[in-house]
Formats: C-alpha cells, sequence, structure tokens
C-alpha cells in the first residue's frame, strides 16, 4: 500500500492515474511474497559471511537495501566484499509474484509515495539487508592490486549480517572528521583509484545538478538541488566494478543480458569541440573528452551548459540479451567498458536474472531453463519501465516547479543558459532550483542571464521565462 505525506491538493494522484501506476499488489502475488518471508530459504546450505561486518550506505530513511560493503586494504592491495539482496531465494520464477514484478519493472519513487517493484514484506523487510538482521545474499568479494583493478573475482551465495546503517552526509562526514567507520576507513582511496581508472579507460561523468523534492514542514514541497559528496562517486564505483565483473562473466561464457550503449560517433564529439570553443573552455590536443569533464568546476555556468551538451555522447541506452554468441555492441559507452545490472534487485527487474546467470556461469552449471527463456524478454521490459520512470520523474519535477512558481509570476531570477536554439533556451534557476524554458533570440550558452517568470501553470506542469 501506498503511504502519502502532504497535502492531499498537493499530491501526484494525477500524475499515478495518467501513467496508470498501480495502488497494490495482486492478492496471489501478495500471497506469495507472504509464503516466501515464512519458508526455508536455504540459508544453511550458503556460505556464512556472518562475521564479515558489513555496513549499508543509503539515503536517509531508506528500507530497501540493495547492497552492504566492506573494503579492506590487503598488503598494497584492496579486498572488497559486496553483499547484494538475493531475491533469488524468494522469487519463484513462473509465480505470480514473478509475473506481476516483470510487468512493473522497477520502483518508481514518488515524492507522496513510492511504487515498490516488491512488495514491502520483502523489499523493506526478509529481503532488505537491515543492520541487525540476517540475510540471505549474493556474495561478490574483489581482490584488487595497488592500481584497484580486480586480480579475482568470486561470487556465491551467502548469508551476511550488516551491522549499521549509514546515509551519505553522515557518512561524509565521518571521513571528513576523521572519525571513519573501520569498515568503509578504505573507501576513499579505493574509490579515487577506481575514479581515475574510469577517466583513463573514457568513461564520462555528467556533473548536472541533481533535483530533489522534499516536503518543506508545512505540509506541501520544496525543491532543492542534492549535493554531490565525494562518498557518492567513492561508493558508485564499487557498484561499478561489480556490473563491470558481471558483464566479464557473462561476455566470457556467451550468456546473459547487459546494460549498452553505443559509441558516440565521431559528430557527436565534433559538436562537443565547437561547444567547448564556444563557451571558452580550453580543450588541449590530445585530451579525451572523459579527462576534460573530469577536470571541469561544476559550478561554473559554461561547465554547466557543457554538461548538457556532452549528453549527445549518451544516447541510445539500452539491455542487449544474448545466448550462445556475444553481441556486436558489449560495452556502455558511458563508462567505456562491458556493464551489467546486478547491483539494485530489490529495485531493478533485470538485476535479479542478470546475478542468476552469474552464479550459474560460476558455479560451472548450465543456465537454468527458465532463466534462459526470460532473457530475451528482458530488453523489452525494461526499456518500456525504464521510459515510464523517466516520464514520471519528469512530470513530478514539473509539477513541483510548477506549484512552487505559481505565485512568483512576473517576478526576476537569475539563471545560466544551458542549451539554445532558434526560439529560446533550457535554463537553470538557481533559487529556487528550476530546470525551464526560456525564450528570447541568441541566448548565450554558457552564460548568466537575467529572466522574468511569464507563466508557472500547475494544470499543465508548465513554467515558462522570458528574457529580460
Amino acid at each position: 500500500m501506498v503511504i502519502r505525506t502532504g497535502r492531499a491538493d498537493l499530491d501526484f494522484g494525477g500524475i499515478r492515474t495518467e501513467f496508470g501506476l498501480p495502488e497494490e499488489f495482486p492478492a496471489d502475488a501478495l500471497a506469495e511474497a507472504q509464503a516466501a518471508v515464512s519458508r526455508d530459504v536455504g540459508l544453511a546450505d550458503r556460505e556464512d559471511a556472518t562475521d564479515l561486518p558489513f555496513v549499508t550506505i543509503d539515503p536517509p530513511g531508506a528500507k530497501d537495501l540493495d547492497q552492504a560493503l566492506l573494503v579492506e586494504r590487503v598488503g598494497s592491495g584492496f579486498r572488497v566484499h559486496y553483499a547484494i539482496a538475493d531475491l533469488g531465494a524468494f522469487v519463484v520464477p513462473g509465480g505470480a509474484l514473478d509475473t506481476e514484478v516483470r510487468k512493473r519493472g522497477q520502483t518508481l519513487y514518488l515524492p507522496d509515495g513510492n511504487v515498490p517493484l516488491h512488495p514491502p514484506v520483502l523489499s523493506e523487510g526478509a529481503a532488505s539487508l537491515l543492520p541487525g538482521q540476517t540475510r540471505p545474499s549474493v556474495l561478490w568479494t574483489f581482490e584488487c592490486g595497488p592500481d584497484g583493478e580486480p586480480v579475482e573475482v568470486r561470487v556465491r551465495r551467502a548469508v551476511v549480517r550488516s551491522t549499521a546503517q549509514f546515509d551519505y552526509e553522515g557518512v561524509q562526514a565521518q571521513f571528513d572528521a576523521g572519525t571513519p567507520h573501520p569498515s568503509i576507513e578504505a573507501l576513499p582511496d579505493f574509490g579515487r583509484l577506481r575514479r581515475e581508472r574510469a577517466v583513463e579507460r573514457g568513461a564520462v561523468e555528467l556533473q548536472l545538478p541533481e533535483q530533489e523534492i522534499v516536503p518543506n514542514g508545512d505540509g506541501d514541497w520544496k525543491l532543492a538541488v542534492r549535493p554531490r559528496a565525494d562518498v557518492d562517486s567513492w561508493n558508485a564505483e564499487i557498484s561499478l566494478l561489480t556490473g563491470m565483473s558481471a558483464a566479464k562473466i557473462m561476455i566470457d561464457a556467451k550468456v546473459g543480458v547487459l546494460r549498452t550503449l553505443p559509441d558516440a560517433d565521431d559528430g557527436a564529439v565534433d559538436a562537443l569541440r565547437r561547444s567547448a570553443h564556444a563557451l571558452g573552455v580550453p580543450w588541449p590536443a590530445g585530451m579525451t573528452p572523459s579527462r576534460l569533464l573530469a577536470g571541469l568546476d561544476p559550478s561554473r555556468p559554461e561547465a554547466l551548459a557543457l554538461f548538457v551538451d556532452a549528453t549527445r555522447l549518451l544516447r541510445g541506452a539500452g539491455y542487449t540479451a544474448f545466448n550462445g554468441e556475444v553481441p556486436a555492441v558489449s560495452t556502455h559507452a558511458g563508462l567505456a567498458a562491458p556493464y551489467a545490472h546486478v547491483t539494485a534487485p530489490l529495485r531493478r527487474l533485470v538485476d535479479r536474472f542478470a546475478t542468476e546467470v552469474c552464479l550459474a556461469v560460476t558455479a560451472g552449471q548450465d543456465v537454468p531453463g527458465w532463466l534462459a527463456k526470460a532473457l530475451p524478454l528482458l530488453p523489452g521490459l525494461m526499456g518500456g519501465s525504464d521510459a515510464v520512470a523517466s516520464k514520471v520523474d519528469r512530470a513530478c519535477l514539473d509539477q513541483v516547479e510548477a506549484w512552487v512558481l505559481a505565485d512568483r509570476v512576473g517576478q526576476r531570477f537569475e539563471a545560466v543558459v544551458l542549451r539554445a536554439d532558434a526560439n529560446g533556451a533550457d535554463v537553470f534557476v538557481a533559487q529556487p532550483p528550476v530546470m525551464g524554458r526560456c525564450t528570447g533570440e541568441n541566448l548565450p550558452e554558457g552564460e548568466r542571464i537575467a529572466v522574468r517568470l511569464v507563466e508557472a501553470d500547475p494544470e499543465r506542469r508548465k513554467v515558462v521565462f522570458e528574457r529580460l
């Protein structure tokens, strides 16, 4: 059941109705989930890793905890343990719950309540890696050299027990104070190494402002920009390492499902070079787009504009399933490496299936028939789900932008021009943090301009500015 917060006249019911989002799980799927909680999920047959002091790092108040980590220094290198919630222990292939989660594809996060992929009895209960609870998991262990690259990777089913639940801000504060938890004391060094390897590969990271919708304490909503802490990047590198290792396992075995993105063509890179020149961003000869973008200061207006222009390098992402032959496109251009989703099975459908492939392959077993049959369906299921999730996220932001600006029509704001065309430009207003459309000719990309709000329509979820 969805638990809503905020004023009834400022909820997101219209968006839920518009996109046909489900309010409840079917009775047979709920019954199957409850039965899964009650039955023996084979903990005794798993590796006992409950002595490892795992911790979790998630947004404040999160209950659907997919990952727990432990990063250790071993000689001149590192050992990383990464425990992932094991949905394969609870979901019966072809059952009522499996059928329902295939329809949903992923958890959708709306400000007034989530639309979960799995019933909360699993996603926030028996399958979640909550602190102090013994849980079935899929445990990845990486033995890495001084350069942060893995020299040995192991994956198997295990039993784990997280010792603490942290949020990003709290962990960053620990590091800033010099008092990190021992389980992640080595995370900054390892994360920096992995990030440097990513830039060397040619991975593209766009440091764009991340808008958040949060309760304002008065029963309605406000917009904020989520701060980008170093710990966000370090933690993400653990997940990326796992996804790249999973992709290698599947490619070597010639069976699985990858997250793919074709390489940008020369025209897209040339266009980015022209944008950098127009914005006054120096681009030394021989420097890759990855290195250039990684060195920009995201607080600078010209950097924001170039990050927006760089999205042209990351078009065409999808999922590619294969069995018997490696696909022609097997890499993710944004990461400059093969990659697979395996680290968020509570919240994303494909992760459970990709994980089962990795477990079978590394155990020297054939991929089960039910899994081989499901693989070709996953790109379509996930593509449809991603499209809905993107539209819902955008609709929620548009809705709140219109709400918070509704009584400010005619007022003046400072804005950064992000991407201009013949009819106007997309602009970013910092206070409140809004991305909207601005009318006017010859708007200068990467520069600050004064704008006036001319429309903020909550019914149409539309905000328009004009240049002063």
